[in-house]
């Protein structure tokens, strides 16, 4: 029985809660209410009381039931003559439930004795281990005591050899002395035991007397102290005591025993571009052996002297447990990085200035009055479309100004022109207000962090609203002091000159509270603005100098390209030959058109700069390919599902006099691509249409966009000769357009199918020869020979096909119009019946556009 509610229990057994409370209590189980709960113990211990017998035993409890169930059915089945039989299907189960008490009590005493049976393991491997450990202590103790041992023989064999040469050389010189002669003869010790005279019955024989053995007690002490002997020994060595196992002291024994680690090594592997296997396993402190099964397991035989790449080696280290580290190699950028990064006096630079807005809100002609040029009038399409730099004296003080492009294909122009600038000028006309480049430039110049000054153009004309501007700027987050905000704002006009000196105060006063300085005896640090291939000059770049001096003749990096400095512009045209901090130069000699937007470093020789410029085209190289490599899947993919549903591709080479009207160029003519048209630009380059331009677009089936270059001489005798399609623009507008037009003839156009007659099938007269002809009276519309038509019965349309033939009467008829009647032939089809539906229909195709 399972734990149940006393409320519960009681309405089984058929009695009051509170008389089964009462029995509770008479038999020891106190403190119940009716909404507790009863255990099986205090069930039992009821039911004893309830018997009577206090002393009774309780049932054990059974550890298992096991349930068996037979059913019986039957299922009747046909034969394949149609007889039926019965099948008697019997089913036998047998079910067996077991006491959780007792697989717990069973679980534990197994886990009990596991544990035991562990531990005792243990305890024995720990004897084993510290019986190895002490015999392996011991042999090598006795080992260095037999080499002290060896060692010590050795110095006492030495020891007696120079004691007993000492002795001979002794010996000789007492001899040669006559005391000592003397008194050898007269000398007879009575205590040696050869001095005791001669034995009875024999005679003494005569001996020779050997002066060299004849030594007192006080000459042999005296020789004892010459050899060194320490005073008081005697004249005899004693045999050295043999040594018994006593404790021998090695260099070893204070120390602690090596222990194997109880955690793995994580170690930090630096892998190059290419490793062996042997020292990949050094690395890791490894045999080379686990390295190759660790390899095999990857599938890859290897041997020990094989190379692998980096990325097979990093698998290999993370799969044994380390971490790979990519080894950076050294690069002719750290030897340029090691270069000269000393502190340098700052001294007050004149401010950035980048002039930004809508197209054709007055930027230009707003530099050309501070200028005093007339650069706007000489732009094609009176448009900015190239960003240009120029430094102004002006009577407020010196300043640069950047002038961008406001077309929207200028977008990555107005970027550069805002991370390069100290503060942004935004220009707004007053008839025209705010414009979606105008909104554009704010967000750029709110991304490189620059403050913003306002100037509201165009004052002058009729129609000017400056507080409509003030209005729709607050409308992005852009407040003038006017409305209590912080950007400053001035009315101007660019034409009468009226705000200009208002306008060149506030840039100034903005630059002074920002406390511009850079240093001018330090490293070089520029900025490419513009870059352009000229005819008779070269490769030409705009630079902008934002720290340290360029001279002429320095060596220079320039992005991809470097070069030596072989002459230097100003803004005015002027040949230079120093430029400082914050001024923008023209300068020649780059090996390269650099990408707009490059940073121009100084190299102290040109092997330098060549080996910088040549690393950083690799590198590139490399990206490329990786770029490449990784979307060929994508590509495959990609051209499945082009040719599945037969996208058109336009395929476009574009060529523009500077780099900044390629990448806006390309980046205009790509958007363009839609679900049916893809527009492709293989190539964009600065610099005139050369023959290898043209036989590009030949291999590649492209159409050439020529914007401000033209073709040489070889070029054009090849475009004439293959005909390849050249076209020349001045202007974006006219290069977007068209290539609009273009795209918008390639795709299909809609279609749409319009019912123009239904005829109802009145009889049916088969004709030799012919076939079906159906009688028909036209209910709707008209019906026209040479349209298609469709055979409806019950509205469902059962046939699709074209007229074979349409008469009125006995005459062959052109068109059929509501309320009469006709003859109609459908070709390939003979199966119409009376009271089908002829409906004829057109297809009406329109031209679609972008």
């Amino acid at each position: 029985m399972s734990e149940t509610n006393i409320k519960s229990f009681a309405q089984k057994i058929g009695v009051e809660p509170e008389h089964l409370l009462l029995q509770l209590t008479a038999a020891g189980i106190k403190g119940k209410k009716a909404g507790d709960d009863l255990t099986n113990d205090e069930k039992m211990l009821l039911l004893k009381h309830l018997s009577g017998d206090q002393d009774a035993e309780l049932p054990k409890s059974r550890s298992k039931i096991t349930l068996s169930r037979r059913t019986t059915s039957e299922i009747r089945q046909t034969s394949r003559t149609g007889g039926a039989h019965a099948v008697q299907v019997v089913v036998r189960k047998k079910r067996t439930f077991v006491n959780k008490g007792v697989i717990s009590e069973a679980q534990a005493q197994e886990e009990e004795k596991r544990r035991l049976e562990k531990e005792k393991e243990q305890q024995r491997q720990a004897e084993i281990e510290a019986a190895k450990e002490a015999e392996i202590l011991a042999k090598k103790m006795a080992e260095e005591a037999e080499a002290k041992a060896k060692a010590e023989a050795e110095a006492e064999r030495a020891h007696l050899a120079e004691a007993e040469k000492a002795a001979k050389e002794t010996t000789k010189k007492k001899q040669s002395s006559p005391e000592t002669v003397e008194q050898a003869e007269v000398s007879k010790p009575a205590d040696h035991k050869k001095s005791a005279g001669p034995r009875p019955g024999k005679q003494t024989p005569a001996k020779k007397e050997k002066l060299a053995h004849v030594r007192d007690k006080d000459s042999y002490e005296k020789e004892r102290e010459q050899l060194h002997v320490a005073p008081g020994k005697g004249g005899k060595r004693r045999k050295p005591k043999r040594r018994g196992n006593k404790a021998v002291q090695t260099s070893i024994s204070d120390q602690h025993i090596f222990e194997k680690p109880t955690e793995p090594v994580v170690r930090e592997i630096e892998i190059p571009e290419t490793i062996t296997v042997a020292d990949l396993a050094a690395a890791m402190s490894v045999k080379a052996g686990e390295v190759i099964k660790t390899l095999m397991g990857m599938g890859m035989m290897v041997t020990i002297n094989q190379m692998l790449d980096t990325d097979t080696a990093t698998l290999v280290v993370e799969e044994m447990g380390h971490v790979a580290k990519e080894a950076r190699a050294a690069t002719p950028e750290d030897l340029y990085s090691q270069q000269d990064t000393g502190d340098h006096e700052l001294i007050t630079r004149y401010p950035i200035v980048t002039v930004m807005g809508h197209v054709d809100h007055g930027k230009t002609s707003l530099l050309d009055y501070i200028r005093e040029t007339r650069v706007a009038s000489g732009e094609a399409g009176g448009i900015t479309q190239h960003i240009g730099a120029y430094h102004v004296k002006t009577g407020q003080g010196g300043m640069t100004f950047l002038d961008t492009p406001g077309h929207e294909a200028f977008s990555a122009m107005r970027a550069r022109g805002a991370q390069a600038t100290d503060i942004v000028i935004i220009v707004v006309a007053a008839d025209d207000g705010v414009k979606p480049q105008t909104i554009e430039a704010i967000h750029h110049a709110r991304t490189a962090n620059v403050p913003i000054v306002i100037a509201i153009n165009k004052i002058d004309k009729e129609g000017a609203d400056p507080e409509r501007v003030k209005s729709e700027l607050s409308s992005h987050e852009v407040f003038v002091e006017d409305y209590g905000g912080d950007v400053m704002s001035v009315n101007v006009s660019a034409h009468t000159g009226e705000g200009v000196d208002s306008l060149l105060e506030s840039v100034l006063l903005t630059s002074e509270i920002l406390e511009l300085k850079a240093p001018v005896t330090g490293p070089l640090k520029g900025m490419v603005v513009e870059a352009r291939l000229d005819k008779g000059r070269g490769p030409v770049a705009t630079v902008l100098v934002l720290e340290g001096t360029l001279n002429k003749g320095d060596i220079i990096i320039a992005g991809q390209e470097s070069g030596k400095v072989r002459a230097m512009y100003d803004d005015t045209g002027k040949s230079i030959k120093h430029a400082g901090p914050s001024m923008p130069v023209e300068l020649l000699g780059l090996s390269g058109v650099p990408t707009a937007g490059d940073e121009v470093l100084v190299a102290k020789d040109d092997r330098m700069a060549r080996e910088i410029a040549m690393y950083r085209k690799s590198k590139a190289k490399e990206s490329k390919l990786a770029r490449q490599q990784a979307s060929k899947l994508e590509n495959i993919f990609q051209n499945m599902e082009d040719s599945q549903s037969e996208k058109k591709t336009l395929n476009l080479l574009v060529k523009a006099d500077v780099q900044g009207s390629v990448e806006a160029l390309t980046q205009s003519l790509e958007k363009m691509s839609s679900d049916e048209v893809k527009v492709n630009v293989i190539h964009g380059m600065v610099g005139g249409i050369s023959e290898s331009d043209v036989n590009l677009a030949l291999a590649s089936e492209a159409v050439i966009i020529a914007f401000n270059v033209r073709a040489d001489t070889a070029a054009r005798k090849l475009i004439e000769n293959e005909g390849v399609e050249v076209y020349y623009y001045k202007v974006i507008y006219d290069a977007v357009d068209q290539v609009k037009a273009a795209i918008e003839g390639m795709l299909s156009p809609d279609v749409k199918e319009e019912i123009t007659g239904l005829a109802e099938v009145r009889d049916v007269f088969v004709v030799s020869k012919v076939g079906a002809i159906a009688g028909c009276m036209v209910i709707e519309g008209s019906i026209k020979r040479n349209n298609p038509v469709r055979v409806l019965r019950d509205n469902v349309v059962i046939f699709e096909g074209k007229l074979d033939s349409l008469k009125r009467f006995k005459e062959d008829a052109n068109e059929v119009k509501s309320g009469l009647e006709c003859g109609i032939g459908v070709k390939n089809y003979n199966d119409i019946k009376v009271g089908d539906q002829i409906e004829v229909f057109e297809v009406i195709e329109t031209k679609r556009t972008l």
